[in-house]
């Protein structure tokens, strides 16, 4: 059977699907189709940069000062963030039952998810791991407790994997964690609604997300190689120029030596040499902060800080910065690289604890300093909606955090 007839067979067979089956809503598309194929990134095969980029690696480099202090601007930021747990729009308090109680008792379930770990010291560990591999994970587990109706723990993303071909069913599990055991405890499968799952820039080829760091890991590893350089120049371990000596016998040029090691070397004494001719020191670089190869340091900084979606006055490189930019470049810095991130984990917690674990999809998650960094901004903006009649009291308040007035009565 040829080509063209096999193509024509194909084609015979696509046109003849039932009109019927277009109503059961079922996926005809493949899922990641390229996780089939090995992915080879352009280049030339064998020189793929080392080290790779494995969840080991991306922590290692994780520890170095200039990219804690990228982790660090926007995960400190978010977990220290005010919150609160409010009903979703297109519902109302009147409408939904008992809906003060369980508000006050989601809050007080997210303050101390479990029996070791508060609010922050969990979502701590999860943006760590999202902004480090783009794999954030926590489990959730259901209690039959009703002033404790779930409990929370912070999981290694890099330990779980995904099935692609998990067709929506909740009783079948979605994600399995590795635990590095043997037989039958090599895996613990979890179910869709027992894993929040959070991915940093979602691809269709792929079941994983891309951390930031992972974008950066190149640029970190050329920063720290340059880093080591300067340093061992900077403390004289890489020699810098030689002595010639002209006409000298290998005897005299090892005497020289023994002697310098033996007399001078780490003593502080002042050297004296008689010769017929006098010797010569070659410099092997100009001597001077150039050696250091500093302005490339910098270079590869302000790619590290385009790599967190943060602006390098955040990583310390404030030469070019006004007081006329510092206010701009910070403003740009919370909108660009807080913002997305703490929208992204208050949607987790809406979608998989509040709709999916326990079913109360009229409540929502939302943090209160996201419309602006600063907080006469946003005072003096919510007092103009006040005054323009947008808002009432009782909505501003809300938006801070804020319960409503209650009516007095005369």
């Amino acid at each position: 059977m040829g080509v063209r007839t096999m193509v024509k067979d194909v084609w015979q067979r696509l046109a003849g699907v039932e009109a019927g089956d277009a109503g059961l809503g079922e996926r005809k598309t493949a899922m990641l189709p390229s996780i089939l194929s090995p992915y080879r990134p352009a280049g030339r095969p064998g020189q793929n940069a080392l080290p790779k980029p494995t969840a080991a690696n991306l922590r290692k480099f994780a520890e170095t000062p200039v990219v804690r202090r990228a982790i660090n601007v926007v995960k400190d930021k978010i977990a220290s963030m005010d919150w609160q747990v409010k009903v979703r729009r297109g519902y109302t308090n009147v409408a939904v039952e008992d809906a003060e109680a369980r508000m006050k008792v989601l809050r007080e379930c997210l303050e101390e998810p479990n029996a070791s770990d508060s609010f922050r010291v969990l979502w701590e560990q999860v943006l760590e791991d999202l902004l480090v591999g783009g794999f954030g994970a926590v489990e959730m587990e259901a209690t039959d407790d009703p002033a404790r109706p779930f409990h929370l723990w912070a999981v290694d993303g890099a330990t779980i994997q995904i099935d692609t071909k998990w067709d929506g069913d909740p009783n079948k599990p979605r994600y399995a964690q590795a635990t590095g055991r043997m037989g039958q405890e090599a895996l613990v499968p979890l179910l869709d609604d027992e894993l929040m799952y959070l991915r940093l820039n979602p691809r269709s080829y792929t079941p994983f997300g891309l951390g930031r760091l992972e974008v950066a890991f190149e640029t970190v590893n050329q920063f720290l190689s340059a880093s080591r350089y300067a340093g061992k120049l900077a403390s004289n371990s890489v020699a810098q120029y030689a002595i010639w000596l002209n006409d000298a016998t290998p005897e005299e040029h090892d005497r020289l030596i023994r002697w310098w090691q033996d007399e001078i070397e780490g003593t502080g004494r002042v050297p004296f040499l008689s010769s017929e001719q006098k010797p010569e020191v070659i410099q092997f670089a100009g001597g001077t902060d150039s050696d250091l190869r500093l302005q490339w340091q910098e270079a590869l900084i302000r790619m590290i800080a385009n790599a967190f979606d943060l602006p390098p006055m955040m990583l310390g490189l404030e030469s070019d910065v006004n007081q006329s930019t510092a206010g701009e470049m910070a403003d740009e810095a919370f909108q660009g690289a807080i913002v997305p991130v703490a929208k992204l984990v208050a949607e987790h917690i809406t979608r998989d604890l509040f709709a999916k674990k326990l079913g109360w999809r009229e409540f929502e998650f939302c943090f209160n300093d996201l419309e602006s960094r600063d907080e006469m901004e946003e005072l003096q903006m919510q007092t103009t909606l006040l005054q323009a009649g947008v808002l009432t009291v009782n909505e501003v308040r809300a938006m801070r955090g804020l319960g409503p007035i209650e009516a007095v009565t005369q």
